[in-house]
């Protein structure tokens, strides 16, 4: 009878427990942000502080101080291939983001440790960059990362809270990558004329062999208006405006007949640019 009892004070007392368990949102929850970027990817994972009334710089975040650039658990940030934070070659891998902030300056710090600010140890650094301050006219309520003008070699990382903003440019060398994958597809089978010409193009590189992977590749796809698009471009950009507006003409043809107003469009006001 004594081990029924005991049993059943036990159970309740679990019940007691089960019922008394319970989740809160996190103060500063963490977020993963991620940007493709040239042939890969940069991402940036983080815990999101907020301001709630308090001031953050120069007291809550002291100046000259190591601040871990985020809350919680260390900053992290992984590049998928080799870059230059500003002008300073850095190889791919994941780091932990640190910061030295001061009034009108941020020491940006890049390591390769896992244990945060309060086990830092310097000679783990593998990156270190100073990066000027603006001033926002409003404030950020909560910590926030963001990629910016990304382009295919190009973009910035730039981080805000309360009034303070940093940009932070980072590049990659990717030319002579594609130009090197561009060479070894050429000689396949199968080539990808359109995507190579696109590049060549938007790049400013050789536009008289852009041009030839263009018209070889409207040979190939004689319906396709995007190409033919693209061909008309090209020939615009190297000053053939009448080889351009015949061009331009056949890509309206065949996006009306595919009804695609959007490259109808493209194609008049490539026209009337001529």
């Amino acid at each position: 009878m004594k081990k029924i009892i005991l049993l059943l004070v036990l159970s309740v007392l679990g019940m007691n427990a089960q019922a008394q368990s319970f989740k809160t949102p996190t103060p500063s929850p963490t977020q993963t942000i991620k940007q493709e970027f040239s042939l890969s990817s940069v991402e940036i994972t983080y815990s999101r502080p907020a301001l709630r009334g308090r001031k953050i710089f120069g007291d809550i975040v002291p100046f000259g101080k190591l601040w871990r650039a985020g809350a919680n658990a260390p900053t992290k940030i992984t590049f998928g291939e080799d870059v230059k934070i500003m002008g300073k070659s850095l190889k791919a891998g994941s780091y932990q983001l640190m910061i030295n902030p001061t009034e009108k300056s941020w020491e940006i710090i890049l390591n390769k440790g896992t244990d945060g600010v309060f086990n830092y140890h310097p000679e783990e650094n593998v990156l270190t960059v100073s990066v000027p301050t603006a001033t926002l006219q409003y404030p950020v309520e909560s910590l926030a990362y963001q990629f910016e003008l990304v382009a295919s070699n190009k973009m910035f990382i730039q981080i805000s809270w309360e009034k303070t903003f940093v940009s932070i440019p980072v590049e990659t060398e990717i030319d002579a990558k594609i130009a090197a994958s561009i060479e070894k597809v050429m000689t396949a089978d199968t080539k990808p004329y359109f995507e190579s010409a696109s590049y060549y193009f938007e790049t400013g590189r050789d536009l008289n062999k852009a041009l030839e992977w263009a018209s070889k590749a409207t040979d190939s796809n004689p319906t396709a208006f995007w190409v033919f698009h693209l061909k008309a471009k090209i020939q615009a950009k190297m000053g053939d405006k009448t080889g351009a507006k015949a061009t331009a003409l056949k890509s309206i043809e065949l996006a009306k007949a595919a009804k695609n107003d959007d490259y109808v469009a493209l194609n008049e006001k490539l026209i009337k640019g001529l």
